[in-house]
Parts: structure tokens; sequence; C-alpha cells
């Protein structure tokens, strides 16, 4: 069976930094609330009209220039986003034109946090199937503009950034071994936006109660994160015949200090084993794990033929995994 590749990343983070201090002028919070309770010390801010796809072709652009593949040679583009340019057409269709990726087929996934994941399985399924054989795997976000700056217990919480990942078929044993999705509606209510769409419609009812920004129950997804994360990542290396200690790297979703950290102490992962960059950018949802992908590569933390695990968990409620042999 034909393998799928990840051979080459890419990131981008706007240039604005908004920091605890910078938020206990907006809300009642403070910096040592934040950090204690999430491990966060700042996050990034997309400038006036920067959109989701704005960020995803800086992010696009650095991973195909290190691939060494043209726009023109991409044959797919499926980008993870819950905050996309426009309800349609996709972000990715944006991210095609900007590219000029006239030969790709384009799409978005809304898998809130899980989304980069459910794009990776995606595209490892077209390269194993043969359908395609050069795909650009995107998680954008501009969580800022769907953030409640008048909420302090979801405020603090999300940033804004890009990073992507070029595939292609492999031919030797490295690659993506296995990715696992899964999702369970019964807990839709945990993280949602509850306006805007078919349900409650934009309305000056649904403005005035503020139902198109982020809602969040924190402890009830806490407690279900930390279950979720370490069954999915204990059932997917024991598919592949690994235990936790074979791993030369952990790359989770960027949610919260408490959450990865008690998941790496599951797995009786040591901390220089576990990837940890929210204190920079906070939560930035389905850009988060390849931008701490991009920069775990960038900083010779992977090394060829590293078992990597990547995990993630978001709204839906959905949850993923990957092993990958670098």
């Amino acid at each position: 069976m034909r393998r799928s590749r990840i051979i080459s990343t890419g990131s981008f983070l706007p240039e604005k930094v908004l920091t605890n201090s910078d938020l206990e002028k907006l809300v009642d919070t403070s910096d040592e609330w934040i950090t204690e309770r999430t491990g966060i010390k700042e996050r990034r801010i997309a400038g006036p009209g920067q959109a989701a796809s704005d960020l995803a072709y800086e992010a696009s652009r650095v991973a195909l220039e290190r691939a060494g593949i043209s726009a023109g040679e991409v044959n797919a583009i499926i980008v993870g986003t819950i905050s996309g340019d426009m309800p349609f057409p996709s972000t990715a269709c944006f991210l095609q034109n900007k590219l000029g990726a006239s030969n790709a087929v384009a799409f978005d996934v809304n898998a809130a946090c899980s989304g980069f994941l459910y794009a990776l399985y995606i595209a490892d399924s077209f390269i194993k199937s043969g359908l395609q054989d050069k795909i650009l795997v995107v998680g954008t976000e501009v969580l800022s503009q769907i953030t409640d700056w008048e909420d302090r217990t979801t405020c603090v919480l999300f940033g804004d950034g890009a990073g992507a990942a070029v595939l292609v078929p492999s031919h030797d044993d490295r690659g993506v071994l296995s990715v696992h999705i899964h999702s369970d509606g019964t807990m839709w209510d945990l993280i949602t936006v509850p306006g805007g769409g078919s349900r409650n419609p934009v309305s000056s009812g649904s403005i005035n109660q503020r139902l198109h920004y982020i809602k969040m129950k924190g402890n009830e997804t806490f407690k279900v994160a930390v279950r979720t994360l370490e069954d999915i990542a204990v059932k997917t290396l024991a598919q592949n015949g690994l235990i936790a200690s074979d791993l030369a790297l952990l790359v989770p979703h960027q949610a919260n200090q408490r959450i990865i950290q008690a998941t790496a102490e599951r797995l009786k992962l040591p901390k220089e084993k576990v990837v940890m960059n929210l204190d920079k950018y906070g939560n930035t949802s389905a850009a988060s794990i390849p931008i701490a992908l991009d920069e775990a590569v960038q900083t010779g933390r992977i090394q060829e033929g590293d078992y990597i695990l990547l995990e993630a968990f978001g709204g839906g409620l959905t949850w993923a995994s990957a092993l990958i042999k670098w």
C-alpha cells in the first residue's frame, strides 16, 4: 500500500502581540490568573483586513518553497478552519487563487481544533488510494474575529495563525503510519459558536445575545479532553506496535498547559519530548498543530526516523491523532 509523507512544513503568525497585561485593561483578569490556569502569556492577533486565507497563503508559500514544489504542481488543497474568510466559498478556494494553484481541487474541513488532523486524514487517504500525489494541508484561524472580548473566561485563550504541510507519496518506510479521527455530537455544546447558521441566523436578537462568539464550558471540556487524548494516544501507538517511550516527540493541540501536562504525565513522557508553544500563541485551533510541528522541525527537535505523535481535541466534539515516522 502507498504511504504519504510530509516533506515540508511552514507557518505564519501575525505581527501584533496581545499580552496578558493588555488583557488586564480589557476585562477583569490578571497575568497571574491567566498563566496559572492556561499557561498562556501572549497571543498573536491578525491586523485589519487580514483574513484566514491571507495567513494560510504565507504559511503555504513557505511550505511549498521548502518542498521545492510549485503551486501549479499541487493536486489538492485541504484547509482546516472554523474562522474562514466567508461562510462560502471555502477558504481553500481563496488560498488556491492566491497561490495560483490552478490544477488543485480545493475545499475546507470544519472540525474545530482537530481540523488539521482531519485534513491530514483525507490527504493521506487520497495519496494511499493513488488519486493524488502532491497535497497541501493547512490549518488557519483568525479566531480574534469570533472571540468575545468582553468574556474573560474565553478571550484569554485564543490567538490567530496558520500552519501548512506538503504531502507526497513515500518511497520507503517513512511517512504517515496511521491517522485516527473521531467525533461525538452528543457533546456539541461544550465548545460552539451558536449564531450565524440556519439554527440561529443573524438577527438583532442574535447579535444582542452575542451568539456569534465562541462559547465554552471549560471544566467539562478539560475532563473530556484529558481522558480522550490519553485514550487515542495509547490506541494509536498500540495499533502500530509501539509504546509511548518509543516516541521522539508528542505534538499536541495547544489548548491549555494543564491538559497537555496531564496527557504527557499519563503517557509517562518527559517534558523534553512534548512540544508546547501556547505561552507565545495561545489556542490557534486548527492552526496549532501545524505551527507547533513547523517550529519543532525548524529548531531541529525532529530528526529523520523519529516517531512523532500528533493529537488534537476540539468542538463537535472531535478528536484525532496521527503517528508519523519522520
